[in-house]
């Protein structure tokens, strides 16, 4: 990128993916910090929920479907947390592992394992695909 003034290269700084940078996202996952999850995110984000009528569970494209996406997760479970987070990364996809807890608001209790696949581009996340186990009572 060149400035008209300068005429010098300005460089963009680019975050680089790591696994304290998906702990600090899993940080705000837990504090339900929408407005610092969202940071993460790129303006092309897509969030795939890990329920939903859809095969690949509920599909939320574009930063206000995405912010509107996470929110629902806080709604249904407010006191919900993810311990115990393992990350990896190779290249542009990493992998987030966990243990969800969380009640609803019938009172249901659930903790199950679970994990986010990700793709990244420009150093924020693309795509946050969740899954989770379904355990039976």
């Amino acid at each position: 990128m060149v400035t008209k003034k300068s005429g010098k290269r300005k460089v963009r700084k680019r975050t680089a993916l790591t696994a304290k940078v998906l702990d600090a996202f899993a940080d705000a996952w837990n504090r339900h910090d929408v407005d610092a999850l969202m940071r993460f995110m790129s303006e092309d984000c897509v969030f795939e929920a890990s329920a939903g009528s859809a095969v690949c569970g509920t599909r939320y494209e574009g930063r206000e479907q995405v912010r509107k996406g996470f929110g629902e997760v806080f709604a249904t479970f407010p006191d919900a947390h993810w311990g115990g987070a393992r990350h990896f990364i190779s290249g542009n996809r990493g992998v987030s592992e966990w243990t969800f807890t969380g009640t609803r608001a019938d009172g249901t209790r659930v903790e199950v394992a679970g994990c986010d696949l990700f793709t990244f581009h420009d150093g924020k996340i693309a795509v946050k695909n969740s899954y989770r186990k379904n355990r039976t009572a």
